[in-house]
C-alpha cells in the first residue's frame, strides 16, 4: 500500500482518486485556494460537486492550508492543477516540497520560449527550481482520458513519462487497475507535446460540428465527412510538430488517441462548436463562463512558437494551415469556416512531352 497526496481537486485530479484508492492505497485529496468549496463539499458528503458518483469511503480531504500535513509520509504527490495553475504550483508547492518525494503531474500544456522552442511543464518546473538550487525530476501523465469517463471506470489507456524509471514503475504499480492501464516512457517532451497539441487541434475539428449546425440547423444530425477531413489535417499537422519536437512514434500515437477523445468528449468540443456556429470568441467565452479551457492556451502558445520559428527561418507556416486558422479565429475575428483547399496536396509528377 502507498500513501498518495493529490494536490488540486479539479476534475482530473479528483478523478484519479478512484484508481489510486481502489488499488488499496491511502489517498489524500488537497484543494487549491480556488477549491475551498469543493473540499468542503467532499468533507460533508464525500462527493465532488462535478461528479455523479461519490468518492470511495476512506478518502481524506484537506484544504490547501493543510497541504504540508497532507504530504507528510507520502510515497508520491500527484499535481492536479490546470495549466492556469502552473506557476502557482511552482511557487506554492514545488518550491517547498521535499525533492525526494516523487511528483506526477496531470497538467497538459507547453511553454513557448523566446526563440520559438516549446518545452514541457515538467521541464519548465525543473528549470525554474534549478535556478533556486533545487534539483527535482517531475513525471507526468498523458493519454486519451476524460475525467468523467475515468470516474465511470471506462477502459482507459494512458502513459506515465519521466526520466526516473524507478519512480515511474513505482507509481504505475500503485495506480494501475483493471480499467486504468498505464504505459511507461522516458520520452517526456514527446508525450507532453503530443497530449498538449491535441487540445488546439481538437478545437478546430470541433468547429466542423458547429458549422453543420449553422448551415443546416441543429437538427441536421452529425455529419462525419467534414469531421474526418479536419481530423486528418489535425493529425498531419500534429505529426509535423511532433517530428520537430523529436517525439517517439508511441507518443505520436497516444496524441492521436487523445485528439479523438477530446473532439468527442472534452470541454474543447463545446467552444469549437460555438465558434463553428458563428459565435464570436467573446460570445463563446461568455456562454462557457466558469469552464476551464486549456485548449486556448495551447493553441495560442503553439502558434506563437511557430510564428517565431518562421521569423527565424526555422519553420514554414504554410505547413500548418489549421493551426493558423484556429489562431485567427481566436484572436483575429476570423470566421470559423475552415480553409479546406489549404488542406489538400498534390504529389503527382509532371507529364513529360514525348
Amino acid at each position: 500500500m502507498k500513501k498518495i497526496a493529490i494536490i488540486g481537486s479539479g476534475m482530473m485530479g479528483s478523478a484519479l482518486v478512484w484508481p489510486a484508492f481502489e488499488n488499496s492505497n491511502e489517498v489524500r485529496l488537497v484543494g487549491t485556494p480556488l477549491d475551498r468549496d469543493i473540499i468542503e463539499a467532499c468533507q460533508k458528503s464525500g462527493r465532488h460537486p462535478k461528479f455523479d458518483r461519490a468518492f470511495p469511503e476512506g478518502v481524506k480531504y484537506y484544504q490547501f492550508g493543510q497541504w504540508r500535513e497532507a504530504v507528510d509520509g507520502v510515497d508520491f504527490v500527484i499535481g492536479g492543477v490546470s495549466s492556469f495553475g502552473v506557476d502557482w504550483f511552482l511557487e506554492e508547492v514545488l518550491a517547498f516540497l521535499d525533492p525526494r518525494i516523487p511528483v506526477l503531474s496531470v497538467t497538459k500544456g507547453l511553454v513557448n520560449l523566446e526563440d520559438g522552442t516549446l518545452i514541457s511543464y515538467p521541464d519548465y518546473w525543473q528549470r525554474e527550481l534549478a535556478k533556486r538550487g533545487i534539483c527535482r525530476e517531475v513525471c507526468a501523465i498523458g493519454g486519451p482520458c476524460t475525467s468523467y469517463e475515468l470516474v465511470f471506470h471506462d477502459q482507459t489507456e494512458v502513459a506515465f513519462c519521466g526520466k526516473d524509471t524507478e519512480a515511474l514503475r513505482m507509481m504505475k504499480s500503485a495506480m494501475a487497475t483493471d480499467y486504468y492501464h498505464i504505459s511507461l516512457t522516458n520520452d517526456v517532451i514527446g508525450l507532453e507535446s503530443a497530449v498538449a497539441l491535441k487540445n488546439g487541434y481538437a478545437l478546430a475539428v470541433a468547429m466542423t460540428i458547429g458549422l453543420v449546425n449553422r448551415e443546416h440547423g441543429s437538427d441536421a444530425g452529425l455529419h462525419y465527412n467534414s469531421q474526418a477531413g479536419a481530423f486528418y489535417q489535425a493529425v498531419k499537422e500534429m505529426r509535423y510538430l511532433l517530428e520537430m519536437q523529436g517525439a517517439s512514434r508511441d507518443c505520436e500515437n497516444i496524441g492521436i488517441g487523445d485528439l479523438y477523445v477530446t473532439v468527442y468528449g472534452g470541454r474543447t468540443r463545446k467552444i469549437g462548436i460555438l465558434l463553428g456556429e458563428g459565435k464570436s470568441y467573446q460570445e463563446a467565452m461568455d456562454i462557457l463562463a466558469g469552464v476551464t479551457l486549456e485548449s486556448l492556451v495551447v493553441a495560442r502558445r503553439v502558434y506563437a512558437a511557430m510564428a517565431r520559428k518562421a521569423e527565424l527561418g526555422k519553420a514554414d507556416l504554410s505547413m500548418f494551415p489549421m493551426l493558423c486558422h484556429a489562431a485567427a479565429v481566436l484572436d483575429g475575428g476570423k470566421d470559423a469556416r475552415l480553409p479546406w483547399d489549404d488542406f489538400t496536396f498534390d504529389r503527382t509528377t509532371s507529364v513529360q512531352e514525348s
